[in-house]
């Protein structure tokens, strides 16, 4: 089982990282990153930049559930379902977003991950 536990991990923090890089490198250079917003939503009365750390924020926040280990299906399904999103929304860039399905199946394999394999019981 501790070899599980490990995969587990890796998977973890590699979701977490994901989710944190985005939000850190905005702060340096928000511009890059609005363009990944729909035009629907660019167009919405708030603030470009609001917007972009609002979102940054969520992003953070479910990366340190992630890493919490906590009811981690509920932060890895909302992960999966970002990621999807934003491939959906910007298909014309899918040169750059393709990552974000490997990423996606990263997290939905945290999603799925069977609950038996992790209880110090199972080991």
């Amino acid at each position: 089982m501790k070899r599980e536990r490990c995969t587990h991990w890796v998977l973890r923090i590699g979701a977490a990282f994901a989710f944190f890089y985005p939000p850190v490198a905005a702060v340096f250079d928000p511009v890059s990153w609005l363009g990944y917003f729909p035009h629907f939503i660019r167009v919405l009365p708030i603030d470009s930049f609001v917007l972009l750390h609002g979102f940054g924020t969520l992003e953070i926040v479910l990366a340190l559930w992630v890493l919490s280990g906590w009811r981690i299906r509920i932060p890895a399904l909302l992960m999966t379902a970002m990621l999807l999103a934003i491939v959906a929304f910007n298909l014309a860039q899918m040169d750059i977003v393709f990552r974000d399905l490997s990423i996606a199946a990263l997290t939905l394999a945290l999603v799925l991950w069977p609950k038996v394999a992790l209880s110090p019981a199972a080991q």
